[in-house]
């Protein structure tokens, strides 16, 4: 995995505002999360505005979808901050927060260290994951596939012999 960092998209569709009463609890709980993500061992970096110091401002893809983007040293550092005690609160009660995307909501891929994905990349992974299914391109926790170490373009979608197979 030298050389290599993990990217991870997560994309909620909300249930209300997120000023309406019943997002009270996940809005408090922001800022906590965050900073365990920020002092957790292998985070390296996630998107966030000037302002907030959150994502919750950035909505490209509509006024009721709200993002993360990050990057991740492994996927073990990844899976330790989501499942650990201050990210599983709130996402045990997700359904209280979120509406259930049809669509894949999270997708993960390899970047070479230092790279920063911006919103277009982490889009079309998340498209390609959607069409394709989980592929060396852009797959999830529960289809996990190592970085290429070989000379493939990691900008390039998969071919179809590439594509991970359940």
């Amino acid at each position: 995995m030298a050389g290599h960092q993990l990217a991870q998209l997560n994309v909620a569709r909300l249930a209300h505002p997120l000023d309406h009463p019943d997002l009270e609890a996940f809005v408090a709980a922001l800022d906590a999360v965050n900073a365990v993500a920020d002092g957790a061992p292998g985070f390296v970096w996630r998107l966030q505005d000037d302002a907030l110091g959150n994502a919750t401002d950035i909505r490209p893809w509509g006024d009721d979808v709200i993002i993360n983007l990050s990057v991740w040293v492994d996927v073990a550092s990844l899976e330790a901050y989501v499942y650990g005690a201050a990210h599983a609160a709130v996402l045990k009660q997700r359904r209280m927060f979120f509406h259930r995307m049809a669509a894949p909501s999270l997708v993960l891929w390899w970047v070479p260290e230092g790279h920063r994905p911006t919103l277009e990349e982490a889009r079309e992974r998340l498209d390609h994951l959607a069409t394709e299914g989980p592929t060396s391109y852009a797959f999830t926790l529960r289809d996990l596939v190592e970085p290429d170490v070989g000379d493939a373009d990691e900008n390039e979608p998969p071919t179809a012999r590439e594509r991970i197979r359940p």
